[in-house]
């Protein structure tokens, strides 16, 4: 597995193995094209996790969530029930409020599905945008796996 969209000193971020159920799939057994938007919503979930942000933390201490802003999908090839499909994750851009993802679907070495998505970091009672905690940029820049304990600008 690769991400085919990786450049020079580029490098997959995370991966995340996830089981097609059959409520997945459509009436033509393959996955259902809008499950690949849930999984690679469960695979950044759990980037945030692995690099200590806690999301639930983060809304009650300091007030900020991270939304979907943009997503662009393209469809490879299918993913059918009972296939572990392994999502690749990479920050590609970190802003002041937002992140830019790619991420992909493998199931092996046979590439599933790739998307570019963008998240917003926002107040969360106005939903207008808001800078992402310091403590919380540096988690993201340093990565998955490094000193992960649960970031908030409430503890720092």
């Amino acid at each position: 597995m690769k991400l085919t969209t990786s450049r020079s000193g580029a490098e997959i971020g995370f991966t995340w193995p996830i089981r097609v159920y059959y409520e997945d799939t459509d009436a033509g057994g393959i996955v259902f094209y809008a499950n690949y938007l849930k999984y690679f919503e469960r695979a950044r979930t759990e980037w945030l996790r692995a690099c200590g942000v806690d999301q639930c933390r983060l809304a009650d201490e300091d007030g900020v969530v991270f939304v979907v802003r943009s997503t662009a999908l393209d469809y490879h090839a299918p993913a059918r029930l009972d296939d572990v499909v392994t999502i690749a994750s990479r920050i590609e851009r970190i802003g002041r409020a937002s992140v830019d993802f790619t991420q992909e679907a493998w199931r092996d070495d046979v590439l599933l599905a790739t998307g570019q998505i963008r998240v917003g970091c926002v107040d969360r009672g106005a939903l207008k945008p808001a800078a992402i905690p310091a403590p919380v940029l540096a988690a993201l820049r340093r990565g998955p796996g490094v000193n992960p304990t649960n970031v908030s600008t409430a503890s720092a």
